[in-house]
Protein backbone atom coordinates (compact mmCIF):
# COMPACT_ATOMS: atom_id res chain seq x y z
CA UNK A 1 0.00 0.00 0.00
CA UNK A 2 1.13 3.54 -0.72
CA UNK A 3 1.31 6.33 1.80
CA UNK A 4 -1.52 8.88 1.89
CA UNK A 5 0.64 11.61 0.35
CA UNK A 6 1.05 9.51 -2.80
CA UNK A 7 -2.69 9.24 -3.46
CA UNK A 8 -4.13 10.90 -6.51
CA UNK A 9 -7.08 9.27 -8.26
CA UNK A 10 -7.50 9.85 -12.00
CA UNK A 11 -9.63 8.37 -14.80
CA UNK A 12 -6.65 6.15 -15.60
CA UNK A 13 -6.24 5.15 -11.94
CA UNK A 14 -9.70 5.63 -10.40
CA UNK A 15 -10.70 5.14 -6.80
CA UNK A 16 -11.36 1.40 -6.54
CA UNK A 17 -14.29 0.52 -4.25
CA UNK A 18 -15.69 -2.89 -3.31
CA UNK A 19 -19.30 -2.91 -2.13
CA UNK A 20 -20.05 -6.09 -0.19
CA UNK A 21 -23.74 -6.81 -0.63
CA UNK A 22 -26.06 -5.94 -3.53
CA UNK A 23 -29.25 -5.17 -1.66
CA UNK A 24 -30.79 -1.69 -1.55
CA UNK A 25 -28.03 -0.20 0.63
CA UNK A 26 -25.30 -1.59 -1.61
CA UNK A 27 -26.92 -0.26 -4.77
CA UNK A 28 -27.68 3.11 -3.18
CA UNK A 29 -24.04 3.39 -2.08
CA UNK A 30 -22.93 2.54 -5.61
CA UNK A 31 -25.32 5.12 -7.04
CA UNK A 32 -23.94 7.77 -4.68
CA UNK A 33 -20.38 6.94 -5.75
CA UNK A 34 -21.36 7.38 -9.40
CA UNK A 35 -23.20 10.65 -8.83
CA UNK A 36 -20.38 12.47 -7.05
CA UNK A 37 -18.04 14.34 -9.38
CA UNK A 38 -15.04 14.96 -7.14
CA UNK A 39 -13.21 11.64 -7.55
CA UNK A 40 -13.17 9.21 -10.54
CA UNK A 41 -14.44 5.82 -9.34
CA UNK A 42 -14.64 2.18 -10.32
CA UNK A 43 -16.96 -0.04 -8.27
CA UNK A 44 -17.25 -3.82 -7.91
CA UNK A 45 -20.44 -4.97 -6.19
CA UNK A 46 -20.20 -8.44 -4.63
CA UNK A 47 -22.94 -10.79 -3.53
CA UNK A 48 -22.75 -14.38 -2.32
CA UNK A 49 -25.89 -15.17 -4.35
CA UNK A 50 -25.96 -15.13 -8.16
CA UNK A 51 -28.88 -12.69 -8.10
CA UNK A 52 -28.72 -9.01 -7.03
CA UNK A 53 -31.14 -6.81 -5.06
CA UNK A 54 -31.11 -8.69 -1.75
CA UNK A 55 -34.14 -7.92 0.39
CA UNK A 56 -36.10 -6.48 -2.55
CA UNK A 57 -36.06 -9.88 -4.25
CA UNK A 58 -36.12 -12.10 -1.17
CA UNK A 59 -37.68 -10.04 1.61
CA UNK A 60 -40.40 -7.82 0.15
CA UNK A 61 -43.80 -9.51 0.18
CA UNK A 62 -44.50 -11.23 -3.17
CA UNK A 63 -47.90 -9.53 -3.43
CA UNK A 64 -46.35 -6.05 -3.03
CA UNK A 65 -45.01 -5.77 -6.55
CA UNK A 66 -45.08 -1.97 -6.67
CA UNK A 67 -42.38 -1.84 -3.98
CA UNK A 68 -40.18 -4.00 -6.19
CA UNK A 69 -40.34 -1.44 -9.01
CA UNK A 70 -37.34 0.22 -7.32
CA UNK A 71 -35.21 -2.34 -9.18
CA UNK A 72 -35.64 -0.33 -12.39
CA UNK A 73 -33.38 2.31 -10.87
CA UNK A 74 -31.09 -0.38 -9.49
CA UNK A 75 -30.66 -1.81 -12.97
CA UNK A 76 -29.51 1.55 -14.30
CA UNK A 77 -26.89 1.80 -11.56
CA UNK A 78 -25.53 -1.72 -11.99
CA UNK A 79 -25.44 -1.32 -15.79
CA UNK A 80 -23.08 1.67 -15.59
CA UNK A 81 -19.71 0.85 -17.23
CA UNK A 82 -17.93 2.02 -14.08
CA UNK A 83 -19.68 -0.74 -12.14
CA UNK A 84 -19.43 -4.51 -12.15
CA UNK A 85 -21.72 -6.98 -10.38
CA UNK A 86 -19.88 -10.09 -9.22
CA UNK A 87 -22.49 -12.53 -8.02
CA UNK A 88 -21.94 -15.98 -6.53
CA UNK A 89 -18.83 -14.68 -4.73
CA UNK A 90 -18.65 -15.21 -0.98
CA UNK A 91 -16.74 -12.61 1.01
CA UNK A 92 -14.38 -14.30 3.44
CA UNK A 93 -13.84 -17.45 1.35
CA UNK A 94 -13.92 -16.72 -2.40
CA UNK A 95 -12.53 -13.26 -1.63
CA UNK A 96 -10.86 -12.92 1.77
CA UNK A 97 -10.68 -9.72 3.77
CA UNK A 98 -6.92 -9.35 3.15
CA UNK A 99 -7.40 -9.90 -0.58
CA UNK A 100 -10.16 -7.30 -0.72
CA UNK A 101 -7.88 -4.81 1.01
CA UNK A 102 -5.13 -5.51 -1.52
CA UNK A 103 -7.41 -5.02 -4.54
CA UNK A 104 -9.52 -2.04 -3.42
CA UNK A 105 -8.84 1.40 -1.96
CA UNK A 106 -12.07 1.30 0.03
CA UNK A 107 -14.61 -1.30 1.16
CA UNK A 108 -18.29 -0.63 1.94
CA UNK A 109 -20.11 -3.35 3.89
CA UNK A 110 -23.85 -3.41 3.10
CA UNK A 111 -24.87 -6.95 4.03
CA UNK A 112 -28.03 -6.07 5.93
CA UNK A 113 -29.35 -8.09 8.90
CA UNK A 114 -29.85 -11.69 7.82
CA UNK A 115 -30.47 -13.32 11.20
CA UNK A 116 -33.34 -12.92 13.64
CA UNK A 117 -33.96 -12.42 17.33
CA UNK A 118 -35.35 -15.21 19.47
CA UNK A 119 -38.22 -15.18 21.94
CA UNK A 120 -36.27 -16.93 24.67
CA UNK A 121 -39.18 -19.11 25.83
CA UNK A 122 -39.55 -22.88 26.33
CA UNK A 123 -40.46 -24.85 23.21
CA UNK A 124 -38.92 -22.41 20.75
CA UNK A 125 -37.03 -25.18 18.95
CA UNK A 126 -40.01 -27.50 18.46
CA UNK A 127 -40.91 -28.56 14.94
CA UNK A 128 -43.34 -25.97 13.60
CA UNK A 129 -41.63 -23.09 15.43
CA UNK A 130 -39.38 -20.89 13.34
CA UNK A 131 -38.55 -17.30 12.52
CA UNK A 132 -40.65 -15.29 10.12
CA UNK A 133 -37.33 -14.61 8.36
CA UNK A 134 -37.07 -18.30 7.44
CA UNK A 135 -40.68 -18.45 6.32
CA UNK A 136 -40.34 -15.32 4.17
CA UNK A 137 -37.18 -16.72 2.56
CA UNK A 138 -39.01 -19.97 1.81
CA UNK A 139 -42.02 -18.42 0.07
CA UNK A 140 -39.88 -15.85 -1.74
CA UNK A 141 -37.64 -18.54 -3.21
CA UNK A 142 -34.35 -17.67 -1.48
CA UNK A 143 -31.76 -20.30 -2.50
CA UNK A 144 -30.91 -20.95 1.17
CA UNK A 145 -34.51 -21.84 1.97
CA UNK A 146 -36.12 -23.05 -1.26
CA UNK A 147 -35.20 -26.69 -0.67
CA UNK A 148 -36.58 -26.68 2.86
CA UNK A 149 -39.44 -29.07 3.48
CA UNK A 150 -42.16 -26.80 4.80
CA UNK A 151 -45.03 -28.88 6.16
CA UNK A 152 -48.04 -26.57 6.29
CA UNK A 153 -50.46 -28.83 8.13
CA UNK A 154 -51.47 -26.32 10.83
CA UNK A 155 -55.04 -25.13 11.20
CA UNK A 156 -53.86 -22.45 13.63
CA UNK A 157 -50.75 -20.26 13.35
CA UNK A 158 -49.38 -17.69 15.79
CA UNK A 159 -47.26 -14.85 14.45
CA UNK A 160 -45.42 -13.10 17.27
CA UNK A 161 -44.76 -9.45 16.50
CA UNK A 162 -46.62 -6.43 15.15
CA UNK A 163 -44.34 -5.05 12.46
CA UNK A 164 -44.89 -5.14 8.70
CA UNK A 165 -43.10 -8.50 8.34
CA UNK A 166 -45.54 -10.06 10.81
CA UNK A 167 -48.44 -8.70 8.78
CA UNK A 168 -46.86 -9.90 5.53
CA UNK A 169 -46.50 -13.53 6.61
CA UNK A 170 -49.99 -13.52 8.15
CA UNK A 171 -51.52 -12.14 4.97
CA UNK A 172 -49.73 -14.69 2.78
CA UNK A 173 -50.99 -17.53 5.03
CA UNK A 174 -54.66 -16.57 4.60
CA UNK A 175 -54.77 -15.34 1.02
CA UNK A 176 -56.52 -17.51 -1.55
CA UNK A 177 -54.59 -19.10 -4.39
CA UNK A 178 -56.41 -16.77 -6.77
CA UNK A 179 -55.10 -13.76 -4.84
CA UNK A 180 -51.56 -15.17 -4.73
CA UNK A 181 -51.61 -16.01 -8.43
CA UNK A 182 -51.01 -12.35 -9.18
CA UNK A 183 -47.84 -12.28 -7.07
CA UNK A 184 -44.31 -13.50 -7.74
CA UNK A 185 -44.41 -16.00 -4.87
CA UNK A 186 -42.23 -19.07 -5.50
CA UNK A 187 -44.05 -21.94 -7.23
CA UNK A 188 -43.27 -24.46 -4.48
CA UNK A 189 -44.80 -22.13 -1.89
CA UNK A 190 -47.90 -21.50 -3.99
CA UNK A 191 -48.48 -25.24 -4.23
CA UNK A 192 -47.99 -25.77 -0.49
CA UNK A 193 -50.24 -22.84 0.44
CA UNK A 194 -52.97 -24.12 -1.87
CA UNK A 195 -53.07 -27.33 0.19
CA UNK A 196 -52.72 -25.58 3.56
CA UNK A 197 -55.59 -26.21 6.01
CA UNK A 198 -54.93 -23.01 7.98
CA UNK A 199 -58.08 -21.39 9.33
CA UNK A 200 -56.93 -19.03 12.07
CA UNK A 201 -53.87 -16.79 12.32
CA UNK A 202 -53.15 -14.88 15.53
CA UNK A 203 -50.93 -11.79 15.24
CA UNK A 204 -49.62 -11.04 18.73
CA UNK A 205 -48.35 -7.77 20.19
CA UNK A 206 -47.09 -7.57 23.78
CA UNK A 207 -48.09 -3.91 24.05
CA UNK A 208 -51.08 -1.92 22.82
CA UNK A 209 -52.11 -0.60 19.39
CA UNK A 210 -50.31 2.72 19.94
CA UNK A 211 -46.97 0.90 20.18
CA UNK A 212 -47.42 -1.33 17.12
CA UNK A 213 -44.81 -0.87 14.37
CA UNK A 214 -46.82 -1.76 11.26
CA UNK A 215 -47.99 0.81 8.73
CA UNK A 216 -51.58 1.61 7.84
CA UNK A 217 -51.45 0.33 4.26
CA UNK A 218 -50.39 -3.14 5.40
CA UNK A 219 -52.98 -3.18 8.19
CA UNK A 220 -55.82 -2.04 5.94
CA UNK A 221 -55.16 -4.94 3.56
CA UNK A 222 -56.60 -7.34 6.13
CA UNK A 223 -60.00 -5.78 5.59
CA UNK A 224 -59.82 -6.39 1.84
CA UNK A 225 -59.06 -10.12 1.77
CA UNK A 226 -61.51 -12.28 -0.17
CA UNK A 227 -61.20 -15.34 2.06
CA UNK A 228 -60.44 -14.06 5.57
CA UNK A 229 -62.11 -11.86 8.19
CA UNK A 230 -60.11 -9.56 10.51
CA UNK A 231 -60.99 -10.09 14.18
CA UNK A 232 -60.14 -7.49 16.85
CA UNK A 233 -61.15 -7.50 20.53
CA UNK A 234 -62.40 -4.00 21.46
CA UNK A 235 -60.98 -4.25 24.99
CA UNK A 236 -57.47 -4.89 23.64
CA UNK A 237 -57.41 -1.69 21.60
CA UNK A 238 -59.07 0.50 24.21
CA UNK A 239 -57.21 3.80 24.51
CA UNK A 240 -58.12 6.63 26.86
CA UNK A 241 -58.86 10.10 25.54
CA UNK A 242 -55.76 11.40 27.29
CA UNK A 243 -53.54 8.75 25.67
CA UNK A 244 -55.01 9.39 22.25
CA UNK A 245 -54.57 13.14 22.63
CA UNK A 246 -50.83 12.62 23.12
CA UNK A 247 -50.42 10.71 19.85
CA UNK A 248 -48.50 12.86 17.37
CA UNK A 249 -47.72 10.18 14.80
CA UNK A 250 -50.33 10.26 12.03
CA UNK A 251 -49.66 6.61 11.11
CA UNK A 252 -50.50 5.51 14.66
CA UNK A 253 -53.71 7.53 14.55
CA UNK A 254 -54.75 5.95 11.26
CA UNK A 255 -53.87 2.48 12.55
CA UNK A 256 -56.17 3.01 15.50
CA UNK A 257 -58.99 4.05 13.17
CA UNK A 258 -58.57 0.88 11.09
CA UNK A 259 -58.43 -1.35 14.17
CA UNK A 260 -61.60 0.25 15.54
CA UNK A 261 -63.28 -0.38 12.20
CA UNK A 262 -62.25 -4.05 12.36
CA UNK A 263 -63.46 -4.34 15.97
CA UNK A 264 -66.87 -2.98 14.97
CA UNK A 265 -67.37 -5.38 12.07
CA UNK A 266 -69.50 -8.48 12.13
CA UNK A 267 -67.41 -11.35 10.70
CA UNK A 268 -68.57 -12.25 7.21
CA UNK A 269 -68.32 -16.01 7.71
CA UNK A 270 -65.22 -16.39 5.56
CA UNK A 271 -63.27 -19.63 5.85
CA UNK A 272 -60.24 -17.97 7.46
CA UNK A 273 -59.71 -15.44 10.22
CA UNK A 274 -56.91 -13.04 11.19
CA UNK A 275 -56.97 -12.32 14.93
CA UNK A 276 -55.11 -9.08 15.71
CA UNK A 277 -54.28 -9.37 19.40
CA UNK A 278 -52.65 -6.84 21.72
CA UNK A 279 -51.38 -6.86 25.30
CA UNK A 280 -50.35 -10.52 25.18
CA UNK A 281 -46.90 -12.11 25.51
CA UNK A 282 -45.92 -15.66 24.56
CA UNK A 283 -44.54 -17.56 27.55
CA UNK A 284 -44.34 -21.16 26.31
CA UNK A 285 -44.71 -23.11 23.08
CA UNK A 286 -46.40 -26.39 23.95
CA UNK A 287 -45.16 -29.82 22.88
CA UNK A 288 -47.51 -32.53 21.60
CA UNK A 289 -45.18 -35.16 23.06
CA UNK A 290 -43.54 -35.90 19.72
CA UNK A 291 -41.58 -32.70 19.30
CA UNK A 292 -44.27 -30.76 17.44
CA UNK A 293 -46.00 -27.50 18.34
CA UNK A 294 -49.42 -28.15 19.89
CA UNK A 295 -50.28 -24.74 21.28
CA UNK A 296 -48.98 -21.37 22.47
CA UNK A 297 -49.43 -20.21 26.05
CA UNK A 298 -49.69 -16.43 26.33
CA UNK A 299 -49.92 -14.10 29.29
CA UNK A 300 -52.18 -11.08 29.22
CA UNK A 301 -50.46 -7.77 29.89
CA UNK A 302 -51.16 -4.26 31.04
CA UNK A 303 -49.08 -1.15 30.36
CA UNK A 304 -47.34 0.62 33.23
CA UNK A 305 -46.87 4.39 33.42
CA UNK A 306 -43.77 4.20 31.20
CA UNK A 307 -45.65 2.24 28.53
CA UNK A 308 -43.92 -1.08 29.29
CA UNK A 309 -45.79 -4.38 29.15
CA UNK A 310 -46.33 -5.94 32.58
CA UNK A 311 -47.74 -9.46 32.98
CA UNK A 312 -51.03 -9.81 34.84
CA UNK A 313 -50.73 -13.49 35.75
CA UNK A 314 -53.73 -14.30 33.55
CA UNK A 315 -53.00 -16.90 30.88
CA UNK A 316 -54.57 -18.24 27.71
CA UNK A 317 -53.62 -21.07 25.36
CA UNK A 318 -54.01 -20.57 21.62
CA UNK A 319 -54.78 -23.70 19.55
CA UNK A 320 -51.89 -23.43 17.10
CA UNK A 321 -49.55 -25.95 15.48
CA UNK A 322 -47.17 -23.38 14.06
CA UNK A 323 -45.41 -20.37 15.61
CA UNK A 324 -43.57 -17.74 13.59
CA UNK A 325 -41.51 -15.22 15.52
CA UNK A 326 -41.15 -11.76 14.01
CA UNK A 327 -39.53 -9.79 16.80
CA UNK A 328 -36.64 -8.22 14.93
CA UNK A 329 -33.77 -8.87 12.54
CA UNK A 330 -30.16 -9.13 13.63
CA UNK A 331 -26.94 -8.60 11.72
CA UNK A 332 -24.29 -11.30 11.23
CA UNK A 333 -20.56 -10.58 11.31
CA UNK A 334 -18.22 -10.87 8.33
CA UNK A 335 -14.84 -12.66 8.45
CA UNK A 336 -12.06 -10.22 9.33
CA UNK A 337 -14.45 -7.32 10.00
CA UNK A 338 -15.16 -5.85 13.47
CA UNK A 339 -18.60 -6.73 14.80
CA UNK A 340 -20.73 -5.71 17.78
CA UNK A 341 -22.42 -8.96 18.81
CA UNK A 342 -24.80 -7.27 21.22
CA UNK A 343 -26.16 -4.72 18.76
CA UNK A 344 -25.73 -6.89 15.68
CA UNK A 345 -23.94 -4.15 13.71
CA UNK A 346 -20.47 -3.28 12.45
CA UNK A 347 -19.16 -0.67 14.95
CA UNK A 348 -18.89 2.63 13.12
CA UNK A 349 -18.98 6.38 13.43
CA UNK A 350 -21.31 7.85 10.81
CA UNK A 351 -20.48 4.97 8.47
CA UNK A 352 -16.72 4.87 9.03
CA UNK A 353 -15.79 1.50 10.53
CA UNK A 354 -14.13 2.08 13.88
CA UNK A 355 -10.37 1.65 13.77
CA UNK A 356 -10.31 0.75 10.06
CA UNK A 357 -9.20 3.40 7.59
CA UNK A 358 -10.77 2.89 4.17
CA UNK A 359 -13.63 0.73 5.47
CA UNK A 360 -17.23 1.86 5.61
CA UNK A 361 -20.71 0.50 6.18
CA UNK A 362 -24.28 1.40 5.25
CA UNK A 363 -27.80 0.13 5.85
CA UNK A 364 -29.00 -2.22 8.57
CA UNK A 365 -25.53 -3.60 9.28
CA UNK A 366 -24.53 0.01 10.02
CA UNK A 367 -27.43 1.25 12.15
CA UNK A 368 -29.58 -1.81 13.00
CA UNK A 369 -32.80 -3.08 11.39
CA UNK A 370 -34.90 0.07 11.18
CA UNK A 371 -36.57 2.03 8.41
CA UNK A 372 -37.80 1.08 4.97
CA UNK A 373 -36.02 0.69 1.63
CA UNK A 374 -35.98 4.42 0.99
CA UNK A 375 -34.40 5.09 4.39
CA UNK A 376 -31.28 3.33 3.17
CA UNK A 377 -30.70 5.81 0.36
CA UNK A 378 -29.85 8.77 2.63
CA UNK A 379 -27.92 6.44 4.90
CA UNK A 380 -25.76 5.26 1.98
CA UNK A 381 -25.32 8.79 0.63
CA UNK A 382 -24.06 9.94 4.03
CA UNK A 383 -21.54 7.10 4.21
CA UNK A 384 -20.26 7.74 0.69
CA UNK A 385 -19.82 11.45 1.46
CA UNK A 386 -17.38 10.48 4.21
CA UNK A 387 -15.57 8.07 1.89
CA UNK A 388 -15.09 10.74 -0.78
CA UNK A 389 -13.94 13.25 1.83
CA UNK A 390 -11.33 10.73 3.00
CA UNK A 391 -10.23 10.05 -0.57
CA UNK A 392 -9.75 13.77 -1.18
CA UNK A 393 -7.82 14.10 2.07
CA UNK A 394 -5.52 11.25 1.04
CA UNK A 395 -6.22 9.08 4.09
CA UNK A 396 -7.17 5.85 2.31
CA UNK A 397 -4.74 2.90 2.42
CA UNK A 398 -4.31 2.61 -1.34
CA UNK A 399 -4.70 -0.83 -2.93
CA UNK A 400 -1.55 -2.61 -4.12
CA UNK A 401 -3.34 -4.52 -6.94
CA UNK A 402 -5.92 -1.98 -8.15
CA UNK A 403 -7.21 -3.60 -11.35
CA UNK A 404 -10.26 -5.54 -12.46
CA UNK A 405 -7.97 -8.04 -14.17
CA UNK A 406 -6.24 -8.85 -10.87
CA UNK A 407 -9.58 -9.59 -9.18
CA UNK A 408 -10.71 -11.72 -12.12
CA UNK A 409 -7.48 -13.72 -12.06
CA UNK A 410 -7.80 -14.34 -8.33
CA UNK A 411 -11.39 -15.58 -8.57
CA UNK A 412 -10.59 -17.70 -11.62
CA UNK A 413 -7.69 -19.34 -9.79
CA UNK A 414 -10.17 -20.39 -7.09
CA UNK A 415 -12.65 -21.80 -9.58
CA UNK A 416 -15.32 -19.28 -8.58
CA UNK A 417 -18.22 -19.30 -11.04
CA UNK A 418 -18.81 -15.55 -11.11
CA UNK A 419 -22.33 -14.47 -12.10
CA UNK A 420 -22.27 -11.16 -13.97
CA UNK A 421 -25.01 -8.55 -14.22
CA UNK A 422 -25.53 -9.60 -17.85
CA UNK A 423 -26.10 -13.17 -16.59
CA UNK A 424 -28.69 -11.83 -14.17
CA UNK A 425 -30.45 -9.85 -16.90
CA UNK A 426 -30.73 -13.01 -18.99
CA UNK A 427 -32.18 -14.90 -16.00
CA UNK A 428 -34.51 -12.00 -15.25
CA UNK A 429 -35.88 -12.06 -18.81
CA UNK A 430 -36.34 -15.83 -18.53
CA UNK A 431 -38.28 -15.55 -15.26
CA UNK A 432 -40.53 -12.84 -16.68
CA UNK A 433 -41.23 -14.88 -19.82
CA UNK A 434 -41.99 -18.02 -17.82
CA UNK A 435 -44.28 -16.03 -15.56
CA UNK A 436 -46.14 -14.53 -18.50
CA UNK A 437 -46.69 -18.02 -19.91
CA UNK A 438 -48.27 -19.02 -16.57
CA UNK A 439 -50.36 -15.88 -16.24
CA UNK A 440 -48.16 -14.60 -13.43
CA UNK A 441 -45.79 -11.60 -13.15
CA UNK A 442 -42.71 -13.80 -12.69
CA UNK A 443 -41.74 -17.45 -12.24
CA UNK A 444 -38.64 -17.44 -10.05
CA UNK A 445 -35.71 -19.76 -10.48
CA UNK A 446 -35.06 -20.57 -6.84
CA UNK A 447 -32.08 -22.93 -6.70
CA UNK A 448 -28.52 -21.71 -7.20
CA UNK A 449 -27.54 -24.72 -9.32
CA UNK A 450 -30.48 -24.01 -11.64
CA UNK A 451 -29.39 -20.37 -12.01
CA UNK A 452 -25.89 -21.48 -12.98
CA UNK A 453 -27.24 -24.22 -15.24
CA UNK A 454 -29.50 -21.74 -17.04
CA UNK A 455 -26.50 -19.49 -17.67
CA UNK A 456 -24.51 -22.41 -19.16
CA UNK A 457 -27.39 -23.32 -21.47
CA UNK A 458 -27.68 -19.72 -22.63
CA UNK A 459 -23.95 -19.58 -23.33
CA UNK A 460 -24.11 -22.82 -25.33
CA UNK A 461 -27.07 -21.48 -27.29
CA UNK A 462 -25.21 -18.26 -28.08
CA UNK A 463 -22.24 -20.25 -29.31
CA UNK A 464 -24.54 -22.04 -31.73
Amino acid sequence: MTTPSQQHFTPERPLRVAVIGSGPSGVFATEALLKQAEVPVQVDVFDRLPTPYGLVRYGVAPDHLTIKSVTKGFEKTLSDPRVRFLGNVEFGTDLTYDEARAHYDALIYTVGASSDRRLGIPGEDLKGSMSATEFVAWYNGHPDAAAREMVLNATGVAVVGVGNVALDVSRILVKTVEELQGSDIAAHALTALERSPVQDVWVLGRRGPLQAKFTTKELREFGELSGADPIVKPEEIAVSEAEEAQVSDNVVRKNLEVLRDFAGRTPGGKTRRIHLRFLVSPVEILDDGQGNVSGLKVEKNRLDEQGNAVGTGEYETLPVQMVLRSVGYKGVGLPGVPFDEKRGVIPNVEGRVEGRAGEYTAGWIKRGPSGVIGTNRKDAVDTVAHLIKDAQAGTLPTASQPTRAAVDALLKSRGVDVYSFEDWQTLDAHELAQGQAQGRPRAKVVHKHEMLSHRRKEMQRAEG
